[in-house]
C-alpha cells in the first residue's frame, strides 16, 4: 500500500486501486518493489492532476542515489506548469533499462538487471495507483538512455506516445560499436556486457538497436538531437582532470553524432519523419541535454495533451 503523500519519506508500493490522487504540483520520493528489488523513483506530480507521464532516463554512469536529470539540470521547472507528471528513476548504471539474461560476473552483482520490466509493468503499475495513465506516456534519455528511451518506445507502443534521444547511440551494429559499448561498461561500474544480450553476434544486441527497429518507430513522434563535439557555452573545464573531462565529452559527442546522423539517414530512407536537432557547438554533458530537453518538451507536450 502507498504510504504518506508529500516528501516525508518514501512510499512502498502495491498495484491497487486509486485510493488516493498525487499532490498537484508536488514532489515525491517513492521506493517501487521490483524484481530486481527495491527501486527509488522521483516524481514531479503534473501541475493540475493530469495523467499524462514523462518518464526521463539517466546516462551509463547513472547514480543510486539520484537520477541525474533532478541534480543536474533544471528539468523539474521545465515542466512545473505543464500538467505532465515527471517520473525520474534512480540506478540503472551501465543498464541500457533493459532486462538482462544474468547478473554480471565482473562485478558480483547480485541480482539480474530487469529494467525494461520495471519500466513497462511495475512502476507503471504503481503510477496507475496514484492517477497516472499507463498509456498516455512519453520517454526521453540521454545517451544510454536515449537509445534506450527509442528501444522502450518501440517495444511498448501501447505505453508510449513519444519518444526522445539525447546524445545516444542509435546504431549498435556499426563496425566497432559494441566493442566500444563493452569497454564503457566495464568503465562504468566493470560490467560485463555478455550478461546483458548475451555474445555480440546474439539476437539481443539487435532487438535493441534503434537502427535496426527503427520500422518499429513509425507514427511516433520523435525528438533527436547530436552536438558536434566541440566545447561551447557550457564547456568550462578547471585543472588537468576537467580538460581530460571535455576532452571525453568531446569525443563521446563526436561518435553520437556520427551514430545520430546514420540513424537520420535510415529514418529517411523509410520515410519516417522525426524532429532532429544537430547543434554546432556542444559536448556530452548536462548543460547541453538541458537545452535539448526544452526543445523537446513542445513535441512531448502535443503528443501527450499536457499542456
Amino acid at each position: 500500500m502507498a504510504g504518506a503523500l508529500g516528501t516525508s519519506g518514501p512510499a512502498v508500493a502495491a498495484a491497487v486501486p486509486i485510493t488516493h490522487r498525487a499532490p498537484t504540483g508536488g514532489y515525491e520520493e517513492v521506493t517501487i518493489r521490483s524484481a530486481m528489488g527495491a527501486v527509488k523513483v522521483q516524481i514531479q506530480w503534473a501541475r493540475r492532476g493530469g495523467d499524462a507521464a514523462l518518464y526521463l532516463l539517466d546516462g551509463l554512469r547513472a547514480r543510486d542515489d539520484v537520477n541525474g536529470w533532478n541534480l543536474e539540470t533544471d528539468a523539474a521547472r521545465q515542466f512545473a506548469g505543464d500538467n505532465v507528471t515527471l517520473v525520474m528513476p534512480v540506478g540503472g548504471e551501465s543498464s541500457f533499462y533493459t532486462d538482462w539474461i544474468a547478473p554480471s560476473n565482473l562485478n558480483g552483482q547480485r541480482t539480474t538487471y530487469k529494467w525494461e520490466s520495471f519500466l513497462t509493468h511495475e512502476l507503471p503499475d504503481y503510477l496507475a495507483t496514484r492517477g497516472v495513465s499507463r498509456t498516455n506516456n512519453a520517454v526521453i534519455g540521454l545517451s544510454m538512455g536515449g537509445s534506450a528511451a527509442l528501444s522502450l518506445a518501440a517495444h511498448h507502443r501501447d505505453q508510449f506516445k513519444a519518444a526522445g534521444s539525447l546524445s545516444g547511440y542509435l546504431n549498435l551494429s556499426a563496425p566497432g560499436m559494441r566493442e566500444a559499448i563493452r569497454v564503457a561498461m566495464l568503465s562504468g561500474g566493470g560490467f560485463n556486457a555478455d550478461a546483458m544480450w548475451g555474445p555480440p553476434w546474439g539476437t539481443g544486441w539487435l532487438r535493441n538497436d534503434p537502427f535496426m527497429f527503427a520500422p518499429q518507430l513509425a507514427g511516433l513522434p520523435i525528438y533527436v538531437s547530436a552536438a558536434s563535439g566541440l566545447p561551447g557555452q557550457h564547456d568550462n573545464p578547471q585543472g588537468v582532470g576537467g580538460h581530460v573531462n571535455n576532452a571525453s565529452a568531446m569525443a563521446l559527442e563526436a561518435l553520437s553524432l556520427a551514430q545520430t546522423r546514420a540513424f537520420q539517414i535510415r529514418l529517411n530512407t523509410l520515410g519516417l519523419p522525426a524532429q532532429f536537432d544537430f547543434p554546432a557547438t556542444g559536448t556530452h554533458s548536462w548543460g547541453y541535454w538541458q537545452d535539448e530537453l526544452a526543445k523537446a518538451r513542445p513535441m512531448i507536450l502535443d503528443a501527450l495533451g499536457a499542456h
